[in-house]
């Protein structure tokens, strides 16, 4: 890390009320104060507290009537000397200060550089960090919690707990090494093998909740299929609240694969639009349906939407067994029998269910946003998304799952070797390569620039 003083618009783009801008570095205070005046003379900014003031650029003129915030070393975000200006929300005056600012000797930070700092000044360690971009991108209720669990501190308190005591076994085990003429032995094998077996009980539970907190994360991806003008885009449609999807009567209309997520019980759904099933010699039609079975293959759960009125007079479509047969056990099935508003009531309750290969049913009217409540809550059991207690580590960053299936696969390594009777130092070995890829997911073992680089890259400016 450089000693650069660094800048940037740390709040979103666009019209607002207010922005802020943050500068972070040695020479913070020295950059910005000449800029802050209170009735044309200079001022001081004491620790933590905020000052109403104005910002002059360099010729002497006011930009803005600003409130700058000091938060002076290592009393900060980063660690470092940090002022905050939260200035009117106008992109010419947001530019126009962080141009002054940089006049005067600050650098225009990269992206996720504040962050950066702040693990790199002992701050906050790596999955902590990574975890302030999971928060900022948030979008429902348990994505907020599960971030805002891992940046606390609970993942990373698990692996150090764990990181400490197999480095007491692996300093016993090359104590060892050093007696090995006295045969002497510092470490018990019984004990060191319980304990590999139950860190390894740990790591597998931590594994198992990456399917959870990887769902949790990115969305639980659902399809949409059915036959052509079944009413697929009107249910999308009903289900995100707004006319995403063209609605026709005219068959083939959707031809290309719709998506966007909706929050159902403080959960995020991704739902996919497809293009109606059926036989069709329009070239750019049969494009549209091949790409529907792909993302059907790719969903968690999947609702086969099929229009009442048609099953009544005709049964069920083939295209609805084609569905079945490209299901997979994983994925969850939903049968949807839509346009109940337009057949009979006695019909409708004679239908026979029997024929139905697997899944559940719900019966209701997209155009008519009857019983879509109760087709949410079916939704939400398929998701069958396991409750999730105050106190439980959920992992949902796949570089964390990566490096917890090596760890295993090193600790296996040792409770093998420790059955077969394996001399020390080959245990030690294992041993060291286990604490190594713990303390690569919190950063204690991280030493390249390039691999900091590439975490903190996605980050957004300004954090």
């Amino acid at each position: 890390m450089n000693g650069d003083t660094i800048c940037a618009t740390a709040t979103a783009a666009g019209m607002g009320g207010i922005a802020v801008i943050r500068i972070s570095g040695p020479e913070a205070l020295t950059y910005t104060l000449p800029c802050l005046k209170k009735r044309g003379k200079p001022i001081e900014l004491p620790d933590r507290q905020a000052v109403f003031c104005t910002f002059n650029s360099s010729g002497g003129d006011v930009l803005d009537e600003v409130v700058a915030t000091a938060f002076h070393a290592p009393h900060s975000y980063t660690g470092e000397n940090v002022i905050e200006i939260s200035c009117h929300a106008s992109t010419y005056i947001e530019q126009n200060i962080l141009q002054t600012l940089i006049a005067s000797g600050c650098r225009l930070a990269e992206p996720g550089e504040f962050t950066q700092r702040a693990y790199l000044n002992g701050k906050m360690d790596l999955s902590q960090a990574e975890a302030v971009a999971d928060l900022i991108a948030s979008e429902s209720r348990a994505q907020h919690r599960m971030a805002m669990q891992q940046m606390r501190g609970s993942f990373s308190n698990e692996l150090n707990g764990l990181r400490d005591k197999l480095l007491h076994f692996t300093s016993l085990m090359e104590l060892e090494l050093d007696f090995s003429e006295e045969d002497v032995t510092f470490a018990n094998r019984d004990e060191l093998l319980t304990f590999a077996k139950d860190i390894v009980d740990r790591i597998n539970r931590l594994e198992q909740s990456f399917r959870l907190g990887n769902a949790i994360k990115k969305g639980i991806p659902v399809a949409i299929v059915g036959p052509t003008n079944a009413g697929k885009s009107t249910l999308l449609n009903r289900l995100v609240g707004e006319e995403k999807a063209i609605v026709s009567n005219i068959h083939g209309t959707t031809r290309d694969v719709i998506e966007d997520t909706v929050v159902i019980d403080g959960v995020l759904y991704r739902f996919i639009d497809t293009a109606g099933l059926r036989h069709t010699e329009d070239v750019v039609e049969s494009m549209g349906i091949e790409r529907s079975f792909k993302k059907l293959k790719e969903a968690a759960i999947v609702l086969v939407i099929l229009d009442i009125t048609e099953i009544i007079k005709n049964g069920l479509p083939a295209v609805y067994l084609d569905v079945i047969e490209h299901l997979v056990p994983e994925q969850r099935l939903i049968t949807v029998f839509n346009k109940i508003d337009l057949a009979d009531e006695d019909r409708i309750a004679c239908f026979n269910e029997s024929v139905l290969k697997n899944g559940s049913v719900a019966y209701v009217s997209a155009s008519k946003d009857r019983q879509m409540d109760y087709l949410r809550s079916e939704i939400a059991k398929a998701a069958a998304l396991p409750s999730v207690a105050e106190g439980d580590i959920v992992i949902s960053n796949a570089r964390h799952h990566a490096l917890l299936l090596k760890a295993n696969r090193s600790l296996n390594q040792v409770i093998q070797g420790l059955t077969n009777g394996l001399s020390g130092d080959l245990l030690s070995q294992d041993l060291r390569e286990a604490i190594h890829l713990l303390g690569e997911i919190t950063g204690g073992e991280i030493t390249s620039e390039n691999i900091l680089h590439n975490i903190f890259k996605h980050f957004c400016i300004g954090k």
